[in-house]
């Protein structure tokens, strides 16, 4: 169940569109979010260059959903400026990181297998990964805290604009108003969601465009097919 969170959010030049370092007060985690033009500058945050679980943001014409790429690092700058010269789709990076400097190799390779596995499964973004790590060996007492911290960076990443790994479900409040649209083959539901419009599972579209599609419906669909 969602509870109340407080999420303190420090903009290092001022910019609210530039680097943004963000945590939750009551957590040992911290979220540093920066655009790829800013990788330079972000370079002297000693946030980025720690073990840690990174993420990189983007678009592709040829897609209808954004992209992600998952990885872990025992230094995320530098792993990060190396995908600055063999990665061309992204925009904004986040690297997550722990405030107390005590991730290890086996911390963060548990997380990235579990953010990259829930992220498939959500598949609220499509993921760059070839495919998902097999499931490292930990102990279940630091499986235990690595799902409580997964949770953190869960949050984070949705609070600073990526939502990736929060679940779209059908609501089953009795009030909730759904939203039909039906045409000659076509039949679809779908309701308002905090970040959009969600199309639900199951919901039919016309194989064949009408004369009056106009060139938004035509682009989405060609992305979509």
């Amino acid at each position: 169940m969602q509870r109340p969170q407080t999420i303190q959010i420090f903009l290092p030049d001022g910019n609210p569109t530039s680097i943004k370092i963000a945590d939750l007060t009551n957590r040992m985690m911290t979220a540093v979010l920066f655009p790829r033009n800013k990788l330079v500058e972000v370079g002297v945050r000693d946030e980025v260059k720690k073990y840690g679980v990174y993420f990189l943001f983007g678009y592709s014409d040829e897609k209808a959903k954004p992209i992600c790429y998952i990885g872990e690092t025992e230094d995320c700058y530098e792993r990060i400026k190396t995908h600055n010269k063999n990665k061309d789709f992204w925009y904004h990076a986040i690297v997550i990181t722990s405030k107390s400097n005590t991730f290890t190799k086996s911390h963060v390779k548990y997380l990235e297998y579990l953010c990259i596995k829930n992220a498939n499964e959500i598949s609220r973004f499509d993921t760059e990964n070839l495919a998902t790590p097999a499931k490292p060996y930990i102990t279940e007492s630091m499986e235990a805290d690595l799902l409580d911290n997964y949770d953190t960076v869960k949050i984070l990443l949705a609070t600073l604009g990526y939502p990736i790994f929060e679940e779209i479900k059908k609501s089953l409040e009795k009030k909730k108003e759904i939203l039909f649209c039906k045409g000659k083959d076509a039949s679809a539901e779908g309701d308002m969601v905090d970040d959009g419009f969600v199309v639900f599972k199951g919901s039919v579209a016309n194989r064949e465009e009408s004369n009056t599609a106009g060139t938004w419906s035509c682009g989405m669909r060609k992305k979509i097919s």
